[in-house]
């Protein structure tokens, strides 16, 4: 009977083990499920999460493309930067086009916070009022979505 009770006693802990390690992992979203930082609030319901993944449909390809177009340019302001002939006029109107894209992006997430702003309880609010000001604390919005901080983090 020794050999049962042990038994049932070891399984017994590795179970309490697994729903201990479930539910820790559930209440600390790990970087690689967070894709903005509406997903740093655990008491967002059902309804809200549903809105949030229409919005960020239109919102993650969008910036997806102009980081990609800001990623293009800036590699061939680097070869201007670094070729045997200077071009400043073509450097100049590089970095014309990187700044442009810059605001643009810089355009699209804080329309992007505001319209995901409406979709919170006044607490919310107040909690992702907190994370954005941590974000701008810590040099910037650099979790949303397709090539965010947090995804190159994936890399």
């Amino acid at each position: 009977m020794e050999i049962g009770s042990f038994f049932v006693g070891f399984f017994s802990a590795i179970a309490l083990i697994g729903l201990y390690l479930y539910i820790a992992k559930r209440a600390n979203p790990s970087p690689k499920r967070i894709q903005g930082y509406l997903d740093l609030i655990p008491s967002l319901t059902a309804d809200q999460k549903a809105k949030l993944e229409d919005i960020r449909k239109v919102f993650f390809p969008k910036v997806g493309r102009i980081r990609e177009d800001l990623r293009s340019k800036r590699r061939i302001l680097a070869d201007l930067l670094f070729s045997d002939v200077i071009d400043k006029p073509a450097i100049a109107e590089k970095m014309e086009e990187i700044t442009a894209l810059q605001i643009n992006l810089e355009e699209e997430v804080i329309d992007h916070i505001l319209e995901e702003k409406v979709l919170l309880t006044p607490e919310q609010q107040r909690q992702f009022y907190r994370i954005i000001i941590d974000q701008f604390g810590a040099g910037g919005l650099g979790v949303h979505g397709v090539g965010g901080r947090w995804e190159k983090e994936k890399e």
